[in-house]
C-alpha cells in the first residue's frame, strides 16, 4: 500500500548532521513558527548495490513551485494525484533521468560524496535566514514523550523517505505508490545583489526502475521491444496562442534511424488528461501536432508527456508561466 501520511513540510534550516556508517541518513533539524521536525534523507540503501543514484539541479524550474510558496509553513498533506504539488519521478516531469548518477555517501577528499553534495546547499540555507526548506516525503511523530534522537527536541517529530517511492523490490514493494515520490527543494529568494534560486535534489535507489503502473507504482515489465526513452523527444510547444479559443500545439522529433509507427500513442497534460495520436514520423522528423481536448496546456505552466501504444513513457517536458507569457511564441525545450 503507499505511504500513509505523504506531503511536505515548509521550513527553515537550523542544523543538520552528516551521515555516518552507523545511520545512513543525511539529518536536518528544520523548524516553522511553532514546531521542530527532522528530516531524515537516505544517502546509502539498505538493499545493494548500497549507492543511490542522485541528481542536484542547481537551477531547478518547474510550474509547481509557485504553489509551494503559497503553502503556508508546516507540515502539508497532499493528496496523490496529478495537478497539485505531489512529485512523481516518472509522470511529473521534474528532471531529465538520464542526469542521475550513483555516488557513495562517504569517500574521503572534497566535494566527491553524497554528503557533502547536500551539505554544500544545506549549509547554505542555514546561513540564509531567507532560505526555505523543502521536504517531500512521508511523516512520523509527533512522539509524545520522546525525544528527537538525533537533536533532542521534544516531542520526536519528522518527515522521511525522501526519494523516490515506486518501483521498490522486496520487503519495500509494500511502500509503493503513484504521486507520493519524496524530494528535497531548497528556495533561495533574490534579495540585494544574489537572484533568485531554486535547487532540487532528487535521490533514488539503483533497484528502482522507471516504468511502474499507473495505479499501483509496482514496477512493469519492459519487453524486448518496447520503445527506448527519449527516441521520440518533445521538442515544443504553443502553450499561449493568439487566437480564442486558443488553439494549441506540440512538436515531436524522432531522433531515431527508423521510421517510428504513432498509432496507439498519447500526449498527457499536467491534470492527466490524454489525447491519441496516429500516424507515422519518419528518421530525423519532426511532427507538429494539434492539441484536442481534453488536453490543455495552461499559460499559467503545464506538462506534456508522451507515452507509447504501451502506456510507458517515452519523454516528458515541463513549461512555466514565465515561458509562456508571450502570447503566440513557441516555447523551445
Amino acid at each position: 500500500m503507499p505511504l500513509k501520511s505523504y506531503g511536505v513540510l515548509k521550513g527553515s534550516a537550523v542544523d543538520r548532521r552528516l551521515a555516518s556508517g552507523e545511520n545512513g541518513h543525511f539529518q536536518i533539524h528544520v523548524v516553522d513558527d511553532t514546531t521542530d521536525y527532522r528530516v531524515a534523507v537516505n544517502v546509502e540503501s539498505a538493499l545493494e548495490p548500497s549507492e543511490l543514484e542522485y541528481l542536484v539541479a542547481s537551477d531547478f524550474t518547474h510550474p509547481l513551485l509557485a504553489d509551494l510558496v503559497a503553502l503556508p509553513a508546516g507540515w502539508n498533506p497532499l493528496p496523490s494525484r496529478a495537478g497539485g504539488v505531489a512529485l512523481d519521478f516518472i509522470r511529473g516531469n521534474l528532471f531529465d533521468r538520464s542526469r542521475m548518477r550513483t555516488l557513495p555517501f562517504a569517500v574521503p577528499g572534497p566535494d566527491n560524496d553524497l554528503n557533502e553534495k547536500l551539505d554544500h546547499y544545506v549549509q547554505r540555507a542555514l546561513g540564509d535566514e531567507h532560505a526555505t526548506v523543502y521536504a517531500f516525503g512521508e511523516r512520523w511523530g509527533p512522539e509524545a514523550g520522546r525525544k528527537d534522537k538525533i537533536f533532542g527536541f521534544l516531542p520526536g517529530n519528522g518527515v522521511h523517505d525522501i526519494h523516490m517511492n515506486q518501483a521498490n523490490v522486496g520487503r519495500f514493494v509494500g511502500d509503493d505508490g503513484v504521486w507520493q515520490d519524496g524530494a528535497l527543494l531548497l528556495h533561495f529568494p533574490a534579495h540585494d545583489t544574489t537572484p533568485e534560486q531554486w535547487v532540487g535534489i532528487f535521490l533514488k535507489f539503483q533497484s528502482q526502475t522507471w516504468h511502474t503502473d499507473d495505479a499501483t507504482g509496482h514496477q512493469l515489465p519492459v519487453e524486448g521491444g518496447a520503445v527506448p526513452d527519449g527516441s521520440v523527444r518533445v521538442v515544443a510547444a504553443l502553450a499561449n496562442a493568439d487566437d480564442s479559443p486558443e488553439t494549441e500545439f506540440v512538436t515531436l522529433l524522432n531522433t531515431t534511424a527508423r521510421a517510428i509507427d504513432l498509432d496507439g500513442w498519447q500526449l498527457a497534460d499536467r491534470d492527466g488528461n490524454t489525447m491519441r495520436l496516429a500516424g507515422r514520423i519518419a528518421p530525423g522528423e519532426s511532427l507538429r501536432l494539434r492539441l484536442a481536448p481534453p488536453v490543455v496546456l495552461p499559460n499559467g505552466g503545464g506538462t506534456v508527456t508522451l507515452l507509447d501504444a504501451a502506456g510507458l513513457r517515452v519523454d516528458g517536458v515541463a513549461y512555466t508561466a514565465a515561458q509562456a507569457r508571450e502570447s503566440g511564441r513557441t516555447i523551445v525545450f
